[in-house]
């Protein structure tokens, strides 16, 4: 259990020998003249800032109570920032993390090294060897990605890296089809999986999740997140919504904004600039739901989805990195969910506890007898198009602080999406990133060693 792992995480931590990590988290010393302990992951996340609704569906939606949906936001915002630690301390030999259990209170990391085991014990986390790389499966998915451009997809739509089974999945009607477009991609066998499926993802066109807008005389989507490019306002919503040069109106039918770029299919992003009328806010829905970052949620953390046709609905990521074909065409780089979607919420807000995860894609099923749903990242959009995304104020290291250094100088700079692995400088010392996401003011690598680890 994640828990008992953390307590035991200080006392293991010399087992590691040459790869030591160390633990999500120490208690204060009892010292008055010692330094205060750095904000645990979960205060870094603002876990405690999960909207009413979004807990609600978590509660109705994973059979928990309050406590636990409580337990749960803050072991998933841990277990994060441990699987990044862990993921730098393996090196090459990473093979992918996940959480588990009612209140993912056990994460799982796994590797293709038994050396490796003793420091992901130490460091909190169970351990597994596996025979393949994150890195090899997920350089057989981008051949995948490839082949998809030339060779039809239509009896193969969905494909992913399963991290869990440690095998490239590749869902199909017809094994043969799966086995054909292995064949043109070049891939081992030996790193696949075929499921026989009869999924169909479809784009969610002309609906409403979160707040909905209208392209033009007709169609009507949903507003993703709010973001802004310098002075400019807007949000980031779904690129099968609408084109670049598209005008678009509010839910009220109010002139709003016209959009900038749009991609679909490949990938399913798009940004629109609103008027001087619109103003950018961190909330979802219009409600009390407050987006305090982006960071990237582990596979098995819960999800929510929020939408006008269906409301809050909950569930769990399911695996990242994902591609699947709709009619249009293939779109790669997905995250695939057990969130129901129905008509009416393409383009809205995928969230996990207070961090913006992604805007609908697509998918399958609906909302009485459940289904899976598709979101595009929404990092990738805010790195693709220079956004930035509206929070909720500054991160634990309020620049207002007596206590903060002024401008230290590094190449770590807020706005700049980073992503697993990179390095910045700051204040003279060297990070390197443990989660993907967007960096923000109070957010800089000594205030965050959920998301910073200096090496």
């Amino acid at each position: 259990m994640l828990q008992r792992h953390l307590r035991a995480v200080c006392a293991a931590t010399a087992a590691a020998g040459a790869l030591l990590v160390a633990g999500l988290s120490g208690s204060a010393s009892a010292h008055p003249w010692a330094s205060p302990a750095p904000p645990t992951a979960a205060e870094t996340l603002r876990t405690a800032a999960a909207p009413p609704g979004l807990l609600a569906a978590l509660q109705r939606d994973l059979g928990l109570d309050r406590r636990q949906a409580d337990r749960r936001l803050a072991n998933e915002a841990e277990a994060g920032a441990t699987a990044g630690r862990l993921r730098a301390a393996v090196g090459g030999h990473f093979a992918g993390a996940w959480v588990s259990g009612a209140l993912s209170d056990t994460l799982t990391v796994a590797t293709t090294d038994p050396a490796d085991v003793p420091a992901i014990r130490a460091g909190g986390a169970d351990a597994v060897v596996v025979g393949h790389t994150l890195a090899a499966l997920d350089a057989a998915k981008a051949r995948l990605d490839r082949a998809a451009a030339r060779h039809a997809t239509t009896a193969t739509p969905v494909w992913y890296v399963d991290v869990t089974a440690n095998s490239l999945v590749v869902q199909a009607e017809r094994p043969d089809a799966a086995r054909s477009l292995l064949a043109a991609a070049g891939v081992d066998a030996s790193l696949t999986r075929i499921v026989q499926a009869t999924e169909h993802p479809r784009p969610l066109y002309d609906l409403r999740g979160g707040d909905a807008y209208y392209i033009g005389t007709g169609s009507r989507c949903s507003i993703g997140f709010p973001v802004t490019r310098g002075t400019q306002q807007g949000f980031a919503t779904a690129g099968h919504c609408g084109r670049a040069g598209s005008t678009t109106s509010g839910s009220n039918r109010v002139a709003q904004g016209t959009f900038q770029a749009s991609v679909f299919p490949g990938n399913d992003m798009a940004w629109v600039a609103t008027n001087a009328n619109w103003t950018a806010t961190p909330y979802v829905n219009g409600s009390s739901a407050q987006v305090a970052g982006s960071t990237q949620a582990t596979v098995g953390s819960s999800v929510c989805r929020s939408g006008s046709t269906t409301g809050w609905h909950c569930g769990t990521v399911q695996q990242l990195n994902s591609s699947v074909t709709y009619q249009e065409g293939t779109v790669s780089g997905v995250t695939r969910t057990s969130v129901c979607a129905e008509p009416g919420d393409s383009g809205g807000s995928f969230i996990s506890g207070s961090q913006a995860q992604g805007v609908t894609s697509g998918g399958s099923g609906n909302c009485t007898s459940g289904g899976t749903t598709y979101f595009q990242p929404v990092n990738p959009i805010l790195q693709s198009y220079g956004l930035t995304l509206k929070t909720t104020g500054s991160g634990p290291g309020d620049p207002d602080d007596p206590g903060d250094p002024g401008d230290p100088g590094g190449t770590w700079s807020a706005g700049t999406v980073y992503q697993a692995g990179d390095t910045v400088t700051y204040g003279g010392a060297t990070y390197r990133c443990l989660q993907s996401h967007q960096a923000q003011p109070g957010w800089e690598p000594p205030n965050t060693p959920a998301l910073w680890q200096r090496v």
